[in-house]
């Protein structure tokens, strides 16, 4: 789900701070829910920010210039399986299938579901 807008947010606490209503008011006028406009009062007063918190999670192993590599290397062989592509960057990243698969899926490759029946 896409976050709101710093826009949005700080008219949400503009008219907060307004005294336009109360919190249930306001998160009715602008169509958010209630906890979000608790969120965006407890995230300003901790931080003194209101811009989206990102999400904590792994950097995927294909990105960067490693990505622009297995964009080349699949424009050269087309027709390599997952094992050839870990196997040619194993040198330089130790991944597993299921990493290349994903760096795949990002550059919007699709990989053959059964090489026997081509």
């Amino acid at each position: 789900m896409k976050a709101f807008s710093v826009d949005l947010r700080q008219r949400i606490l503009d008219a907060y701070d307004a005294g336009e209503g109360t919190r249930q008011q306001i998160a009715d006028r602008f169509t958010v829910s209630l906890g979000l406009v608790k969120k965006l009062l407890a995230q300003r007063k901790a931080t003194g920010s209101i811009e989206e918190i990102p999400k904590p999670g792994r950097t995927p192993i294909f990105h960067g210039e490693l990505l622009e590599e297995l964009d080349a290397y699949m424009r050269e062989r087309p027709d390599a399986t997952l094992e050839e592509i870990r196997g040619h960057f194993s040198s330089r990243v130790r991944c597993s299938n299921t990493a290349v698969c994903n760096g795949l899926r990002y550059l919007e490759y699709r990989r053959k579901k059964n090489a026997k029946r081509q």
